[in-house]
């Protein structure tokens, strides 16, 4: 452990599969970690030697701060309830299901004095900080066009992901990361399009779903961001290509990067597959590093709570343009939570 994380002791809020690989790093980074979570604790403890925190309280009482890893529709509650405790925070990806609750949870870290941070690991993947660094080094000049895609096997067959309202549908889970990878190379967002096939239909996602978001970013940049839940199987995949005045940058996962290997609970199962670095530092090990010295007052991560309520309101501007069938501006979006 490096000097600057001595004694750290981290609360793990839930025990589903991205677990897994935030316990590895903070078991890397030499961290103790309490665990608590409503199904599954016993296990994770069992399998990584974890402390088990019996109640969420008891939990709190202990730790420096919380990595939250629970389902998306109870990161608020959770969030808010370790901030009344005094607790740093970081949370998984999205921040919340809403941005208005994200800037609620935002509001009330500032009120308490603590810090919040949205786990928005794409960030800490080798290829897109280059293409982050080129970009900012003018390595390409102005950026044109960019496009960003991302799929793997739909985790919609089981549990609670077809559920709009608790997941956010394809969007709100998956597209994330490239809506946000795409404000971070690009730009800001001035208006979003999209459309989804097949169609959400009274608020259940389909389980193979394709999603297609186009964004104009301030700088007269567009995006296209491609997201998929494919039939069961179907293999993690993810890559982007901007074009600049000058130069191209290209990255995809299925050449020999080192980032192929994946972790699911059973291929049957239609659980989430998470890509796994199998080639240098894990990025997730990169991720919890930064943001935990973030939290003990160290320099901001790359990543702020207010990049995840951004994220958070380009994926809500997605759903209400498929909703409408209309683009939606940004500025008004954002001003009254309206469609344009």
């Amino acid at each position: 452990m490096s000097e600057e994380l001595a004694g750290l002791t981290v609360g793990l809020i839930g025990a589903g599969n991205i677990a897994h690989v935030h316990v590895a790093a903070w078991k890397a980074l030499g961290a103790r970690v309490l665990v608590h979570s409503l199904e599954g604790a016993e296990d994770l403890s069992e399998q990584y030697g974890l402390e088990v925190a019996p109640s969420l309280d008891g939990l709190l009482a202990e730790v420096e701060f919380v990595d939250i890893v629970t389902p998306s529709a109870t990161h608020k509650e959770i969030t808010l309830a370790a901030i009344k405790a005094g607790k740093n925070v970081i949370c998984e990806k999205p921040l919340t299901l809403t941005a208005a609750d994200s800037h609620e949870v935002i509001d009330a870290a500032q009120a308490a004095g603590v810090r919040l941070y949205p786990a928005h690991v794409v960030r800490f993947f080798p290829a897109y900080k280059a293409a982050y660094d080129a970009i900012q080094a003018g390595r390409i000049g102005e950026v044109a066009v960019a496009r960003f895609y991302r799929q793997a096997s739909s985790p919609a067959g089981a549990g609670w992901y077809r559920d709009v309202a608790r997941s956010g549908g394809v969007i709100m889970d998956l597209m994330v990361h490239d809506l946000d990878q795409a404000r971070w190379l690009c730009g800001e967002v001035t208006s979003v399009y999209a459309v989804q096939n097949p169609p959400t239909v009274d608020g259940i996602s389909p389980v193979n779903v394709a999603a297609h978001v186009t964004l104009t970013h301030e700088s007269g940049a567009i995006s296209h961001c491609r997201a998929t839940w494919g039939a069961t199987g179907t293999t993690f995949q993810t890559g982007f290509q901007v074009a600049g005045s000058t130069g191209v940058l290209k990255f995809t996962s299925d050449s020999d990067t080192g980032y192929k290997e994946e972790l699911q609970n059973g291929a049957a199962d239609g659980d989430l597959l998470i890509p796994a670095s199998t080639l240098g530092e894990s990025p997730y090990l990169s991720q919890l590093r930064e943001l935990a010295v973030g939290l003990r007052g160290g320099p901001d991560p790359r990543v702020l709570a207010s990049d995840g309520a951004t994220a958070v309101y380009l994926a809500e501007a997605a759903r209400a343009s498929m909703e409408s069938g209309q683009p939606i501006d940004m500025k008004t979006f954002v001003s009254t939570g309206a469609v344009a």
